[in-house]
């Protein structure tokens, strides 16, 4: 009885303990929960070994690829990637890389400079689905529109708001909308009342970046992170986020209509305000309750980042730099500042396609290039091919009488002498 056979046999049986099994045997728990799941799904044949080989191979035709586009360089030297593209698809087809591929190709062949490209927008045509049905399912989040205080302090108080119970979590004036200080407010937010489940917001700074991968920024992206999903209103619709722009209504009323002497005057205005909307003010939403009656604070409580895991065949790169670089195989590729300190997971598509995910958000589709070394082979073998007749540049040379040494170009004397008629034949003397 093979290894395989015998684990799982005794693994299978009732009240089996799997990992005081796995150290009899010698295999990781991983491994040994991976044969026994195998084997409960297709039996004795799921214990089959299997190849670790790869389906299919990215590189295989990387340096033929590489090759066909600079052959197609070669021939229409003032072409670009874009028609460029066009020639090598008549030949690989669905294989034929992108623009910006190529684009790399030719960097490396040192024959384009490198162009920033604009990222299509990230927008959002349908309104959101999700409702609130309990304390914490969603909150919501704006910036409410500034004006001054009296002594000239521009006063844009920050509003986070429970949907369901219309609880007002806080209002508070900043500085700026800078992604710093308002993540400060949600740490604060977080420890004192927990997680929701979800965050909805407009499309403005610091929550969405309608230019950035998935439309997040680094705030909406530190949300993702703890597990919050992102709730995103259409541009140009406040009817989307209707309760919380029927809130500032109110605020623009009561509050903003009568301004303050000082920024520390005007918040402590809204804070009572804010007093009053939660434990005062009846809601005929809530059935004549004040939302202090029906919220409840999250039992999510913890900070920390949870795991995420992603198919085991994924690729998995860190994003560094302030820019959010990731590597793989010598070549950088962008993904965007919000996810510095993030893992991107990459999902193979077939060739050197791929898609991007951060958690559970699908940021868009990337072709990986072939790597460096690849491209350096195929460039090399390029440049160190035996050139055929009609490759060879027919150029008429001459030799210099005094250094006997080849010159790149005819001499004067030779142009005119090449520019003449051909001499016409000599007649016989006639007698």
């Amino acid at each position: 009885m093979s290894l395989k056979m015998e684990f799982v046999e005794k693994a299978s049986r009732p009240g089996a303990r799997v990992s005081d099994l796995c150290r009899e045997y010698g295999v990781s728990r991983e491994t040994g929960y991976k044969w026994l799941n195998r084997f409960k799904r297709e039996g004795y044949d799921g214990l089959e070994e299997r190849s670790r080989a790869p389906r299919s191979s990215p590189l295989m035709k990387a340096e033929e690829l590489v090759q066909a586009v600079l052959a197609a360089r070669e021939a229409h030297p003032r072409w670009g990637p874009k028609k460029l593209q066009v020639v090598v698809r008549r030949r690989f087809g669905e294989e034929t890389p992108s623009e910006s591929t190529i684009a790399r190709i030719l960097r490396r062949f040192g024959q384009v400079k490198a162009r920033r490209s604009r990222r299509p927008l990230s927008v959002v045509e349908r309104a959101p689905q999700m409702t609130a049905e309990a304390p914490n399912d969603v909150w919501t989040v704006d910036f409410k529109g500034w004006w001054r205080s009296l002594d000239g302090y521009r006063c844009e108080p920050l509003t986070v708001r429970d949907a369901f119970s219309r609880y007002l979590l806080s209002v508070i004036v900043l500085a700026s909308t800078a992604e710093a200080r308002v993540r400060e407010v949600f740490e604060q937010l977080f420890r004192k009342y927990g997680l929701p489940k979800a965050i909805q917001s407009d499309n403005g700074t610091p929550f969405i970046a309608v230019r950035g991968r998935g439309g997040l920024t680094r705030l909406s992206a530190w949300w993702v992170s703890l597990g919050i999903r992102i709730v995103r209103s259409r541009p140009a619709c406040p009817q989307d986020n209707g309760g919380h722009e029927r809130m500032h209504a109110d605020m623009s009323a009561e509050v903003q209509a009568f301004p303050a002497s000082t920024r520390e005057d005007q918040q402590r205005a809204l804070s009572k305000w804010r007093k009053e909307f939660n434990d005062v003010r009846p809601h005929e939403a809530l059935g004549g309750k004040v939302p202090a009656e029906v919220y409840k604070p999250s039992v999510r409580r913890r900070l920390d980042v949870p795991a995420f895991k992603h198919p085991d065949h994924w690729l998995k790169r860190n994003v560094v730099s302030k820019q959010g670089v990731f590597m793989l195989e010598g070549e950088s590729y962008t993904v965007g500042s919000a996810f510095v300190g993030h893992v991107i997971a990459l999902e193979p598509l077939g060739g050197l396609k791929h898609r991007m995910w951060f958690r559970d958000i699908d940021l868009g589709p990337v072709e990986l290039a072939p790597p460096r070394r690849t491209i350096d082979t195929a460039v090399d073998g390029f440049l160190a091919r035996p050139f055929r007749k009609s490759d060879r540049v027919k150029r008429p040379r001459s030799v210099s009488a005094n250094e006997g040494e080849a010159l790149p170009f005819p001499s004067t004397r030779d142009s005119q002498l090449a520019s003449l008629p051909p001499r016409p034949p000599q007649l016989p003397n006639e007698t």
